[in-house]
C-alpha cells in the first residue's frame, strides 16, 4: 500500500516562506513524476509544480521565480520551497505521484491528503 505523506503547510504573512514535503512510503518500485497541485475555494485544482525522474520541471506561470521544486530520489520525497508568498497562493496543496509498485505493474496516480497553506495580507 503506497501512501503520500505531506507536511509543512501553515499560516504565513505575505512575503513569507514555507516549505512543503511529501514522502512516498510503502511498496514503491519506481516513480515517474512527483509534484504539487493546489485548490482554492471555488476554483479548480491546478498544477503548481512537478518534477520527473529525469529532472524535467514544470511550474505554473503564477509561481515561476517564487517556488522551487526539488526531489530526493533515495527518499522518494519531493519538496516545494515557496518564497514571496501572496494571499492568492492560499489553497489546499496536494502531493501527487505517478509511480509503479512492482516491476511489471502499470503506473498509477497517487495523492496525498492535502495540506492547508494560508497567506495573510
Amino acid at each position: 500500500q503506497v501512501q503520500l505523506v505531506e507536511s509543512g503547510g501553515g499560516l504565513v504573512q505575505a512575503g513569507g516562506s514555507l516549505r512543503l514535503s511529501c514522502a512516498a512510503s510503502g511498496r514503491v518500485f519506481s516513480i515517474n513524476v512527483m509534484g504539487w497541485y493546489r485548490q482554492a475555494p471555488g476554483n479548480e485544482r491546478e498544477l503548481v509544480a512537478a518534477i520527473t525522474t529525469g529532472g524535467n520541471i514544470n511550474y505554473a506561470d503564477s509561481v515561476k521565480g517564487r517556488f522551487t521544486i526539488s526531489r530526493d530520489a533515495a527518499k522518494n520525497t519531493v519538496y516545494l520551497q515557496m518564497n514571496s508568498l501572496k494571499p492568492e497562493d492560499t489553497a489546499v496543496y496536494s502531493c501527487h505521484a505517478e509511480l509503479r509498485e512492482r516491476i511489471r505493474a502499470t503506473a498509477r496516480d497517487y495523492w496525498g491528503q492535502g495540506t492547508q497553506v494560508t497567506v495573510s495580507s
